[in-house]
């Protein structure tokens, strides 16, 4: 039980771990925490819509995705020119300590290997995430995250993320709660019918 609570305190670092891409954007700032919690949405998301691969195989990618960076932290496109990181070193340290580490040595070693039909469905929603992440900060005034864009979207494998990504591109990223109901953001609540 003793390894398990420190598993679990390893993951609460990562709340603490910046993403470190954001610093050359300019603005925004995310955790990898808040990054993998979005990244687990879309790829269900993108699994559900594909309907043909394990939902729950494309969910545990992504939740697992990014567990190494408790230990490596966060290496930006710049960094991983210059640095080396053993990320398998760090996932073989952590899963010596668990009780399901052979399972977490598959699951990275599926995501990092981009075979299966899941993983590049995992690996395609961790790119979304990224965009969304650029869409906002786009309408927020950054000029600098429509240049991101064209390499992100190189980087997505199916058909739908890159559907979605178009979609997320040309979508205000505050309509889904600022909507054109005037009414309610005039008298806080709706009138009844």
């Amino acid at each position: 039980m003793k390894n398990l609570a420190n598993f679990l305190f390893e993951v609460g670092m990562l709340k603490r771990t910046p993403r470190t891409g954001f610093q050359f954007l300019g603005s925004g700032a995310e955790s990898v925490a808040e990054h993998i919690f979005r990244t687990a949405i879309i790829g269900y998301t993108l699994a559900k819509m594909d309907g043909t691969v394990d939902t729950g195989r494309v969910t545990e990618l992504c939740l697992f995705h990014d567990i190494p960076e408790a230990r490596t932290g966060d290496m930006n496109y710049v960094n991983k020119k210059y640095v080396k990181v053993d990320e398998d070193a760090a996932v073989d340290d952590l899963a010596r300590t668990l009780p399901f580490g052979d399972d977490y040595r598959s699951i990275h070693r599926e995501f990092a290997d981009r075979e299966t039909p899941e993983s590049k469905i995992a690996h395609d929603a961790d790119q979304l995430e990224m965009i969304l992440a650029l869409k906002e900060y786009h309408d927020l005034g950054n000029r600098n995250a429509e240049e991101w864009l064209p390499a992100a979207k190189q980087r997505l494998k199916t058909e739908v993320a890159q559907e979605l990504a178009d979609t997320i591109w040309t979508t205000d990223s505050t309509h889904w709660w600022f909507d054109d109901d005037i009414d309610w953001w005039i008298k806080g609540k709706r009138e009844k019918e």
